[in-house]
């Protein structure tokens, strides 16, 4: 299964009710300063360091808040999205809504879950029935029918199940197996040896033990069960393929028919697992084979016990969210602290907030449009996508080292390219959805049931397009190569990513470098493998495919340099798309930039010329900074580079910068010009 790419790899925000003719009834004055110079170390030399040129001020006087994983741009347009949201969920909660409507749905789910007492009052009774049913089981045969069954009810174990369109067959839905079994990140984390690994892998069987001792299981008992559970979860992992692996596309499509895969794991009944999961197919894509041919051995050599011991940690580890304080202090000592250098947990409300975006992410979500995101934002914001389309068109025509052929496939991909702008045309419903305002558990299960029956109903129909991946208020933007679409959700069409009031170098160095950062995307190392109806086939020249994957690499090579944390590595084969997208979306920004008339004349601002301007807002954008746990972590597992080389890395490439600020040979950004990447 193929992963959406997106600008940041952000903490979803969401919302959604119906859409009239929408108008803002946000009274706050019009913004008319757009570039922060105050953030600004003007002692750096923006040929040695632009990022810290920029932000080098900002970056050291900034403290991360006690309850942030970091701090910077994205965090503080998600914080305020935050704030907008939580008043809209407490002036619904503040007055009587008619059963069943969406207000009662959005409104009473936020109150069920700020209704902590109740919460407190159930401890972990509501796992008891999942825990009996596991109880239950007698062997591996019993163990599999559990876990399958389980999807209906946001319960399902062992197989990593998903209803998706199919990557050869863009307009059909497919039944599609992906790796599964782990708690941690990824493989990695099982069999690293430095310090970090090994204290992260000792504080996690802390966690399981608290968990387990939490539910009931005396100390001795409940030590030996988590020693299980990472035993049991390092056998697992030996089969998982690695970050860098699964962003290959083609190997991680394997079709088969469901008798074929049957001979490769004689123990599972896939006929049985399919039947239980509601899934009728007799054929199915496997993203890795190799996982699911250990598994089989897996659950006959590994004890029943240790399966069982597994499936409860599951359960605990992914219901602590909704249990009493207890069990969500545990989640946070080691998914907020341990993992991620978090100080406190965040406020209730927050947390809710999260709650009501992910579980009825196309309710609350409609409100939010309706007094936050205006028509005319819409507008300038599909001028400027246009402009970047066209941009990028002349781009292609004018690659030197393309064919005339590949140039027209590749014009044909990007006139096709489906525009998403602010919030769906076609909002979902939650029908089927009983909120109650005084059970939050229950609710969560409600929303977990009608999750899984929208995505198993897709198997039976045509791959509907007009669905989006992130709810409007996500302060993110994503490229779809199923879709071959481009998505940008109204959160993130906020300064300092967007302002309909400010000049042409800010909108186009911000948002002009995210809009371009997404087309790119159609074109990166993963992207560039997908056609313009979305299907994974080969549209290049032979010879132009050779060129393109010599440039690839040179990304590669580039990121593959750049460090943190006093010598961890980039990794640049992991973040090549996301690279590419930087990249491409910078200069794609900036010569749509030079057609404005702004970018054509000589105006100063704030001291400024247009194209200091234009590469300072890029700067700006990627304002941020993170815990070292968290910059840890996502070295590890996260496919875009830190913000600093997000900045420097692509300007490094770019002549036009070269001439903003001077940059000469013997500067530490500058790279002589056969060096310099140039793909697109």
């Amino acid at each position: 299964m193929k992963t959406r790419s997106s600008v940041w790899l952000a903490i979803p925000l969401a919302l959604a009710v119906s859409c009239k003719n929408k108008t803002s009834t946000d009274s706050a004055p019009a913004r008319t300063v757009f570039f922060d110079k105050s953030g600004m170390d003007t002692t750096v030399k923006p040929g040695d360091n632009f990022f810290l040129y920029a932000n080098g001020k900002w970056m050291k006087n900034t403290e991360i808040p006690a309850s942030q994983t970091g701090w910077g741009s994205f965090y503080t347009l998600y914080d305020d999205n935050q704030k907008n949201l939580h008043q809209i969920l407490e002036d619904l909660s503040s007055h009587s809504n008619p059963d069943g409507s969406n207000e009662q749905k959005v409104a009473d789910y936020y109150t069920s879950g700020m209704d902590t007492v109740s919460i407190e009052k159930l401890g972990s009774d509501p796992l008891k029935p999942i825990f009996a049913q596991i109880d239950a089981v007698k062997d591996y045969k019993g163990l599999i029918a559990l876990s399958a069954d389980g999807f209906k009810t946001g319960d399902g174990f062992l197989f990593g199940f998903a209803v998706a369109p199919d990557d050869k067959i863009s307009t059909k839905n497919a039944a599609q197996f992906g790796q599964s079994g782990l708690t941690l990140p990824n493989r990695d984390y099982y069999f690293k040896t430095d310090s970090a690994s090994v204290k992260i892998r000792a504080e996690f069987v802390k966690y399981a033990t608290k968990l387990f001792t939490l539910a009931g299981v005396d100390a001795a008992t409940a030590a030996k069960n988590a020693d299980a559970v990472l035993k049991l979860e390092t056998e697992i992992a030996k089969s998982h393929s690695t970050p860098v692996e699964l962003r290959d596309p083609v190997k991680n499509y394997n079709k088969f028919a469901v008798a074929d895969f049957q001979k490769q794991v004689p123990d599972i009944d896939l006929k049985d697992v399919l039947n239980r999961l509601g899934a009728k197919t007799d054929t199915i894509l496997v993203g890795q084979p190799k996982y699911y041919v250990a598994l089989d051995g897996l659950l006959k050599s590994q004890p029943i016990d240790a399966w069982k011991t597994e499936m409860k940690f599951g359960e605990l580890n992914g219901s602590a969210p909704y249990l009493s304080k207890a069990f969500r202090d545990a989640r946070f000592e080691f998914w907020g602290k341990t993992m991620s250098g978090q100080k406190v947990p965040k406020p209730r409300w927050k947390s809710m907030v999260s709650s009501v975006d992910n579980g009825l992410g196309e309710l609350l979500g409609q409100v939010y449009v309706e007094k936050y995101f205006t028509p005319d934002a819409k507008k300038r914001m599909l001028d400027l996508v246009n402009n970047l389309q066209a941009v990028y068109k002349d781009r292609i025509e004018k690659n030197p080292w393309m064919s005339a052929e590949t140039k027209k496939k590749a014009e044909e991909k990007l006139a096709a390219f489906t525009k998403k702008i602010g919030y769906p045309d076609k909002w979902k419903k939650y029908d089927d959805v009983t909120i109650n305002k005084a059970t939050y558990f229950a609710n969560q299960q409600s929303i977990a049931k009608h999750d899984y029956k929208e995505m198993i109903n897709k198997l039976s129909k045509p791959v509907d397009r007009t669905e989006w991946g992130m709810t409007p208020p996500t302060v993110n933007a994503y490229y779809n190569p199923s879709f071959n679409e481009i998505v940008f959700p109204a959160g993130i069409l906020q300064f300092p990513f967007f302002d309909k009031d400010a000049d042409d170098a800010i909108n186009y160095g911000a948002i002009g470098a995210v809009i371009g950062h997404e087309m790119t995307h159609g074109f990166d190392d993963q992207g560039a493998q997908y056609d313009k109806d979305g299907n994974l086939k080969n549209w290049w020249t032979a010879d132009d495919n050779k060129k393109f994957k010599e440039r690839v690499q040179v990304v590669v090579k580039q990121y593959d340099a750049y460090t943190v944390l006093n010598g961890l590595h980039v990794n640049g084969s992991l973040t090549t798309g996301e690279n590419m997208a930087d990249i491409g979306g910078i200069a794609i920004a900036y010569q749509a930039f030079k057609n404005t008339p702004q970018g054509k004349g000589d105006t100063k601002i704030d001291g400024l010329t247009p194209d200091q301007r234009f590469f300072l807002s890029f700067a700006q954008v990627w304002r941020l900074k993170d815990r070292d746990e968290t910059m840890r972590m996502r070295i590890s597992s996260d496919p875009h580079s830190p913000e600093m080389y997000r900045v420097n890395g692509p300007l490094s490439n770019m002549e036009a910068f070269y001439k903003a600020f001077d940059v000469k040979p013997g500067d530490k950004l500058y790279r002589p010009e056969a060096e310099r990447v140039a793909v697109w």
